[in-house]
C-alpha cells in the first residue's frame, strides 16, 4: 500500500515550507488541550502569508519523568520526526524546536483526525471482540478485562500503515503508544502523535501494535531500514540533526536497533522487563 500524497498544509506547498512556516512564525495562543498529562497549547501560526494550527508543548510546562532524566521530551518529539521523516513514510506530523511565548519548546502541526464510524473510539483501527481469534483483517494484541468478569480480545487492523508506525515505534523505542496518539487522517493518511518518551537506552517498548511480534518484517520495512542505518552512521547529516537533540548513548542506542531489527528481520515482541501495554491504553 503506498503512501498518499502527504499535503503539508492549506496555502503550503511543500513540507520545507511548511517547516518554515513553523519554526519561524507568529505563534498566537488560542486554547489548552487539558486532557494532556503536560502542558500542550492548541496555537496558530502564520508566516509570509502561510498559516497553520498547530500544537505547542512548552518544556516549562513538563512533568518530570524518573527515567528520562537527560535532556527533555520535546526534543525528543522532534527527533521523532526527524526519525520519521528519515524513512520516508512520514507518519509524524512536522515538528520542530523553537522558542514561544512560554519559552522553548515542540510546536507541531495540527491534524485533524476523521472522526470515527460505529461504537469504537478509533473505527477501524483498533476493536475489542469476543473469544480467542482475531478473525480475517485483525491481529490479535492480548486479552483485555473488560467488567463484570469477562474478558476480550484486544485487536488491531491488519494495516499498513499501523505496521508501518509499529517498525517506527521500534526504532525510536516509544513507550507510550496509546490508542489516542494514532491520528487517521481525511486524506487517507495515518499519523503518530505524542512522542516524548521515546529514545531511552533500555528497552522500554510499550504499545498497542504487538500483532506482528515475532513475524518477519517486510520488504518495504528491511529496504528502509537499510537506508536508515547509513543515516544514523556518523558525521551523516541525520546522525549530526539527532546528536544536538539526544544524548550520545541514545543516539547509540538507535543504530543498535536499527542494527538488531535488520540482523532479526523481524519485529521485536515484548521483553518481559516492562509493562508491553500503555495504561490507559486508548
Amino acid at each position: 500500500m503506498p503512501a498518499p500524497e502527504r499535503l503539508p498544509a492549506p496555502g503550503v506547498t511543500d513540507m520545507g515550507e511548511l517547516e518554515e512556516l513553523l519554526a519561524k512564525g507568529e505563534l498566537t495562543v488560542v486554547g489548552r488541550i487539558r486532557e494532556a498529562s503536560n502542558a500542550v497549547l492548541l496555537c496558530s501560526v502564520s508566516y509570509g502569508g502561510m498559516s497553520a494550527d498547530c500544537v505547542y508543548k512548552p518544556v516549562k510546562g513538563e512533568r518530570p519523568l524518573w527515567d528520562f532524566p537527560d535532556g527533555n521530551l520535546a526534543r525528543r518529539e522532534v527527533a521523532a520526526y526527524l526519525i520519521s521523516e528519515a524513512t520516508g513514510w512520514g507518519l509524524v506530523p512536522a515538528t520542530v524546536l523553537r522558542d514561544g511565548p512560554y519559552g522553548e519548546g515542540m510546536v507541531q502541526r495540527w491534524i485533524e483526525a476523521e472522526q470515527p464510524d460505529g461504537d469504537s473510539p478509533l473505527g477501524a483501527l483498533l476493536g475489542l471482540v469476543d473469544g480467542e481469534e482475531a478473525g480475517e483483517g485483525w491481529k490479535a494484541v492480548a486479552l483485555a478485562e473488560v467488567g463484570e468478569g469477562r474478558t476480550a480480545l484486544l485487536v488491531h487492523a491488519d494495516d499498513p500503515r499501523l505496521r508501518r508506525l509499529a517498525v517506527l515505534d521500534a526504532v525510536i523505542n516509544n513507550g507510550d503508544r496509546k490508542g489516542g496518539h494514532l491520528l487517521p487522517a481525511p486524506d487517507g493518511r495515518l499519523y503518530g502523535i505524542d512522542h516524548g518518551v521515546t529514545f531511552h537506552t533500555e528497552d522500554k517498548l510499550r504499545t498497542l501494535l504487538w500483532g506482528w511480534a515475532g513475524e518477519p518484517l517486510t520488504d518495504e520495512a528491511r529496504e528502509v531500514l537499510a537506508a536508515l542505518a547509513h543515516g544514523l552512521a556518523e558525521g551523516a547529516p541525520l546522525a549530526t540533526r539527532l546528536a544536538e537533540l539526544i544524548t550520545p548513548v541514545e543516539l547509540a542506542a538507535v543504530r543498535d536497533r536499527v542494527e538488531h531489527l535488520l540482523r532479526t528481520g523481524t519485529h521485536p515482541e515484548p521483553s518481559g522487563q516492562w509493562p508491553s501495554i500503555p495504561w490507559p491504553p486508548v
